[in-house]
């Protein structure tokens, strides 16, 4: 995976939730809800995600165990949003 188009999903997740990255920066793996989060995001972040990647992509996230895994981390995002055929260039 592209490291720039990572640092821009990373960006993108920050963004839409209003947060800063935590110190020494946001992994690309690193997970982004529950107890292992140091966001400590929650649903209405979710929401706030999915509704900047609409808005970035044009992509609709279905409310689903689908979307969830996606939102896990900024790598599984990524990965999602490539199996979708959204095209991530550089």
């Amino acid at each position: 995976m592209n490291e720039r188009l990572m640092q821009q999903l990373i960006v993108l997740v920050l963004e839409a939730c209003e947060k800063d990255a935590p110190a020494g920066g946001l992994k690309d793996d690193e997970a982004l809800f529950g107890p292992d989060s140091r966001l400590q995001l929650d649903s209405l972040d979710a929401l706030q995600i999915s509704m900047a990647i609409q808005k970035q992509y044009g992509l609709r996230m279905a409310d689903s165990k689908e979307t969830r895994r996606a939102l896990s981390s900024v790598a599984h995002l990524a990965d999602y949003l490539q199996a979708q055929g959204i095209p991530l260039q550089p």
